[in-house]
């Protein structure tokens, strides 16, 4: 049978957690209110880009309530049956936990409604003229909603959670903060300079942080490293194809393929999509996301263009055509 590691790298109470400081702060009050109400009157929705600690907040949550934590997903609950099975397995102060909320079918979150307002759940027993609706009570629970398109959630959904949390990328300091956390953790030493170089390459997003240590666990296992240095990580980034800024190959796939094949001319997301073989998805969800955050792309009613940031890091000089076209403006 195959092991799994067993280290756990998710703080499990608050006063661990690093980062998302407003949302601490009200996380706090609100914990300390339930605690001194004896009930949660509120239900907590969460959202923001993956991998920033949506599921980390909402397990602390239950750590904090001392309740039990039932975690699912708006995918996996598709017809009313699937929502009660869930729901008569809690018991009151537990946490229930709908990651991509959103994709919740309509008819799914709809019964939620009455569970969310009222801790009841109406059930249609028959069909047709004879069928009648029986409402059952359920669990005092808390129901904690994460998402990665809050738009996407209808507004009696949404208007229904007390506390709305937005959770943003993490800055590198905050970052170098978790890295060094998650190699205590994992008992492998690290130098603050690579700690920094991790933090660096992690896209602002936790998650990739501790996938990229976890990577240099196993070239310090492997390798025998004494500690987990810079020229540790520079082997481990060639490998990795990620550069200073934590760029992929496919995001400089992606960068070239404007800056030199197009010259810097507004493309079309699906030209761009064809011209890399990816689905036009991937190409706006996963690879633009992040070059636009760091502001090297910017969407113009013609297409994509790369902005000054990016010719700089590609090397790649104003075109002519541009110039042109400055003297003409």
């Amino acid at each position: 049978m195959a092991k799994t590691d067993p280290v756990n790298l998710r703080p499990q109470r608050l006063n661990e957690y690093i980062g998302q400081k407003n949302i601490v702060k009200s996380l706090n009050l609100f914990i300390k209110a339930v605690k001194k109400r004896g009930f949660a009157s509120e239900h907590l929705l969460f959202y923001g880009p993956a991998g920033t600690g949506k599921t980390t907040l909402a397990n602390i949550i239950a750590n904090e309530l001392s309740g039990q934590i039932r975690i699912t997903s708006g995918a996996t609950v598709t017809k009313g049956g699937d929502l009660a099975a869930i729901l008569t397995n809690l018991k009151d102060g537990d946490i229930l936990f709908i990651d991509e909320i959103h994709r919740l079918p309509k008819p799914v979150e709809e019964m939620l409604y009455p569970v969310m307002e009222d801790y009841s759940l109406d059930i249609i027993i028959g069909k047709g003229p004879s069928a009648r609706t029986v409402r059952l009570p359920v669990p005092k629970i808390t129901i904690v909603g994460a998402t990665t398109k809050l738009a996407l959630l209808s507004s009696p959904l949404r208007d229904r959670f007390g506390l709305l949390l937005r959770i943003d990328y993490y800055d590198n300091e905050e970052l170098k903060e978790i890295v060094i956390r998650s190699a205590r953790i994992l008992n492998i030493p690290i130098t603050e300079k690579a700690a920094v170089q991790i933090a660096n390459r992690s896209r602002h997003t936790p998650r990739i942080a501790n996938r990229i240590l976890k990577r240099a666990r196993d070239a310090f296992e492997v390798e025998k490293y004494k500690i987990i240095d810079e020229s540790l990580l520079d082997k481990l980034f060639s490998l990795l194809e990620i550069d200073e800024l934590g760029l992929t190959d496919i995001d400089l796939q992606y960068l070239n393929l404007l800056g030199h094949k197009f010259q810097n001319s507004s493309v079309g997301v699906e030209t761009i999509a064809s011209s890399l073989a990816e689905d036009k998805e991937t190409v706006e969800q996963f690879i633009e996301p992040y070059l636009l955050q760091i502001g090297f792309i910017k969407k113009t009613s013609r297409g994509r263009v790369l902005t000054p940031k990016a010719l700089s890091h590609l090397k790649i000089g104003v075109s002519q055509k541009e110039t042109h076209q400055d003297k003409l403006v």
